[in-house]
This record gives C-alpha cells, sequence and structure tokens, in this order.
C-alpha cells in the first residue's frame, strides 16, 4: 500500500477491539460501521489488540490466532479499507510494550483502581481470576495503545469515556514531567462519541458475547432466523391474541433499527392491536437482518487466507513505522535515548 494512502494533514483517529471471537451485530452498529464513515474523514489506525485479550484469558490462549483472523475478517466484510486505514495486530507493534512500561514508571495505582469497568468486570466475570498486574494495568496500556500514535480522537461508546480521560490524564502528567525543546510530546486525545443504538441480544439483554445471546455478523439466513425465534419479547402477550407494545419488546428494538419505516408501521400497528403475533414480528426483524448481513458476508468470502496475513503484516509495518516516530520523542524528552553504540 502507499505511503500517500492516508494523508497525514488529517485529524488521527485510533481505536480497536480484542479478539475474543466472531463479531456480532452489536459490535457493528456499535463501532464498525461507524469506523467505515470515519476512514474517509481521518485518518485512521483500527488494531486487533490480542494483548489485551490475555488480561482475561491469559489462562487458555489457544484461540488468540484464530480469533485475529476472524477479526481481521469482520474489519474487512464491514467495509474497513486497507487503502484507507492501517489495520494492524497490537502484538506486532512491540513498543507499544515499552510505552506501557514507561507510563507504569509514572502513573499512580489509584488512578487505575478508579477506572469503573475495574471493578464490574471483576463483579461480573465471577469464574476467572483477575487479581493480576495485567488487568488493573490493561487501561494504561490501553493509553500507550493510543498515545503511540499521538491520536487526536478515540471513538468510544460512553461506557469507554472513563478510559480515554486516563488517558489523557498520563498525556497530561507525562507532558508535565518531560519535553522535547521546551514543547509537549504526547497530545490529549478527545472523545468521539459512537452513535450506538440500543441492540438487544436475544435475551433482551444487551447484546454480549459474555451473555451468549448475540447474532454474529457470520450468521447464515437460517441461523438468524432461528435465533430469532427463540427471542424474548413484550412480557404482555401472554396469547396471541393480547395486545402488546413493540417501545416495550426487543424485537422491536430491532426493528427500530434495521427495518424500514413501511415495516415499523405495520409492526406498531399489528402489534398494539393484536392484528400480528410475534412469529410474524420476528420474521419480519429477521428479513431486515439478512437483508443488512448479506453484503457483509459477501465481502467476508472476497477474502483469501492470504490476502489477510498480507493486509495484517502491511499494516503492522506501516504502524511499527509511525510509532517508532513516537517513540523517539519520548525516549529524547525521557532522555534515555540510547545510541547505536549502546546496542540500539
Amino acid at each position: 500500500m502507499p505511503e500517500s494512502a492516508i494523508s497525514s494533514s488529517r485529524p488521527r483517529v485510533l481505536s480497536g477491539m480484542r479478539p475474543t471471537g466472531k463479531l456480532h451485530l452489536g459490535n457493528y452498529m456499535g463501532a464498525l460501521a461507524n469506523w467505515v464513515k470515519l476512514q474517509d474523514q481521518y485518518e485512521c489506525y483500527f488494531f486487533i489488540a490480542d494483548w489485551h485479550a490475555l488480561t482475561t484469558d491469559y489462562a487458555d490462549t489457544s484461540q488468540i490466532v484464530p480469533n485475529t483472523k476472524d477479526v481481521l475478517l469482520d474489519y474487512l466484510a464491514a467495509g474497513l479499507d486497507p487503502e484507507k486505514s492501517v489495520l494492524f495486530l497490537q502484538s506486532r507493534v512491540t513498543i507499544h510494550a515499552e510505552l506501557h512500561l514507561l507510563f507504569s514508571m509514572i502513573t499512580p495505582i489509584g488512578w487505575l483502581e478508579r477506572v469503573p469497568s475495574y471493578k464490574e468486570q471483576q463483579e461480573n466475570l465471577t469464574g476467572k481470576d483477575l487479581s493480576n498486574l495485567g488487568f488493573l494495568g490493561y487501561p494504561l496500556m490501553q493509553a500507550a495503545d493510543i498515545l503511540i500514535y499521538q491520536a487526536n480522537y478515540v471513538p468510544v461508546g460512553q461506557d469507554q469515556v472513563a478510559h480515554v480521560e486516563l488517558t489523557r490524564e498520563v498525556a497530561r502528567r507525562f507532558n508535565n514531567f518531560y519535553k522535547l525543546d521546551g514543547r509537549e510530546v504526547l497530545p490529549e486525545p478527545q472523545v468521539l462519541l459512537t452513535p450506538s443504538p440500543k441492540l438487544p441480544g436475544t435475551d433482551g439483554r444487551k447484546m454480549s458475547k459474555s451473555y451468549g445471546n448475540t447474532i454474529l455478523m457470520t450468521d447464515p439466513e437460517p441461523v438468524v432466523r432461528q435465533k430469532l425465534k427463540t427471542m424474548v419479547t413484550d412480557p404482555a402477550r401472554v396469547r396471541r391474541t393480547d395486545a402488546g407494545d413493540p417501545d416495550k419488546c426487543p424485537v422491536g428494538d430491532l426493528h427500530k433499527v434495521f427495518s424500514t419505516a413501511e415495516t415499523m408501521a405495520n409492526v406498531y400497528e399489528g402489534c398494539r392491536t393484536a392484528g400480528i403475533g410475534c412469529i410474524q414480528c420476528k420474521s419480519w426483524a429477521a428479513d431486515a437482518l439478512v437483508q443488512i448481513l448479506q453484503p457483509i458476508q459477501e465481502r467476508r468470502a472476497s477474502f483469501s487466507e492470504t490476502q489477510v496475513k498480507e493486509i495484517l503484516e502491511d499494516g503492522s509495518s506501516r504502524a511499527r513505522a509511525r510509532a517508532e516516530q513516537t517513540m523517539q520523542e519520548v525516549r529524547a524528552a525521557m532522555q534515555i535515548n540510547l545510541t547505536n553504540e549502546a546496542g540500539r
């Protein structure tokens, strides 16, 4: 990919996802669909956070490599273009770890303990021992992921704003201690809030891999329709003749995101008058989902394994080159820049 494919004059954006399995519609609507739009406006770096997967899945690493391939394929299927965005693997840019180490020397432990997701995940993932340094420090590694590219913006949902704020605090503290020729090295990134519609899983809760209630981007039509058949509905509709309310129904929430205005009108009319049953309503929702997923799955199938490897290698090489620029400034500002004679 030519260096000119990404303009350095545009504001820089960075984001990533952990390779914990194939991505689902919640990932697509909550992040990927927005990333695809951003790549035409910003200089974009999107990565697969395989080191971050170790913070919770350290005891069994057997799925990280296959999951990495699946996530990259899902990125490409959603419409991320390696000619417009740098798509790379975190562990292939090892100086992420160097910057993380340097940040760990100046970051108070209390900053990490107060990140909301630290206690939340400990409470929710009770089957895993998360009392390790990697889990406590993962928000700091996220800060290194962002700041190593001197990113201007981080597209996130509301639940991730606290992580970006920590990144800003780390950058501020670093810049207070260290300057390069009198100037600050690390910009404080801004939050780029991602529009994220309410997307329930098949059990009515937020769509999440940990709940086992997802509709995957790779699910074929029969699987999508089967999952929709089991989806919970408005509890007021006990019998077919009972009227319901799409505004109180998880299937109704799916319609609001994916269905046409005409279908929505039929859903409201049919549900509130008991003119249609939940089976019919779910079938219409499945029609809308299949229409969204079909072109995504066709794009996914168009990439060979060789292409996936080449895209990841090329993107990681470009990311390394950009990250090294930042690290040279960081080392110089901290006055720990090693010379070639010292073995560098």
